[in-house]
């Protein structure tokens, strides 16, 4: 319990997770729903402040867990943290199963503070039982982008484990319907985003909003994407590690 709460604790305190996981979700959510949120809904269709309000949360979740795993990992990987972390007398098995619970920890206050504002500043009204389903699915949800962020940590170096990180970050969220209505994408996009994980991240929500169940694609995309990029991120944990010997300047 100690490892898990210094790994929240140094989570929290990131000023990255704060800007991109937590503000920008929040300023993207005021800005769109500003802009494209006053249009009355159509017929079995969200309203705009609903709509976006999923996505941004769904937006702001995936950055919070997998800036809080990729970039880190590597750069532990790098300065000889996980080495240290291994001569503890802590499982490694503890270790990883530590970050993925922290990681997914720091996707609550995304999720959270976009909803908090929705109903606040925007008026957005669910009931009770509707909020409550609604972080809850798509907080459990987030918790699959966390196999992608410790597949990258462990296979990339500290350098390129952060734009890489954010590069799929951002292709994603466009292709998965996260930046523009799905309902708008050509049909082809549609069929894509409909594959990928953050799509079904935020179906989860739109569909527990409009009042319905979850479909059983989303659920099960997601698990497939769980179990695919666990298996990555375990190879990439037991993949051989070359040790890199330097010289004493004595010595040469």
């Amino acid at each position: 319990m100690s490892y898990l709460r210094l790994e929240i604790v140094r989570m929290l305190r990131d000023p990255k997770y704060l800007a991109l996981a937590v503000g920008a979700p929040i300023g993207f959510y005021l800005l769109f729903a500003t802009l494209f949120g006053g249009s009355p809904a159509q017929p079995g269709q969200l309203k705009g402040t609903v709509e976006i309000m999923v996505a941004m949360a769904a937006y702001g979740a995936i950055w919070a867990v997998l800036s809080t795993t990729a970039p880190r990992i590597a750069e532990e990987r790098q300065i000889g943290w996980l080495e240290q972390v291994r001569a503890m007398p802590i499982p490694p098995r503890r270790v990883l199963a530590a970050k993925v619970i922290a990681s997914a920890a720091t996707a609550l206050p995304a999720i959270i503070l976009v909803c908090l504002t929705a109903a606040t500043v925007k008026g957005v009204q669910l009931s009770a039982g509707q909020w409550t389903a609604l972080v809850a699915a798509m907080w459990a949800g987030s918790a699959v982008f966390a196999a992608l962020g410790i597949a990258i940590g462990y296979t990339i170096g500290a350098d390129a484990a952060y734009p890489v990180s954010y590069g799929l970050y951002m292709a994603m969220s466009a292709i998965g319907g996260l930046w523009v209505p799905p309902a708008i994408l050509p049909e082809a996009m549609r069929n894509v985003a409909q594959a990928l994980p953050t799509y079904r991240l935020a179906d989860l929500g739109w569909k527990i909003a409009a009042g319905q169940a979850p479909t059983g694609a989303s659920v099960l995309v997601l698990l497939a994407w769980a179990v695919g990029l666990s298996l990555v991120a375990y190879l990439a944990i037991l993949r051989p590690r070359v040790r890199v010997r330097t010289r004493h300047p004595a010595a040469a």
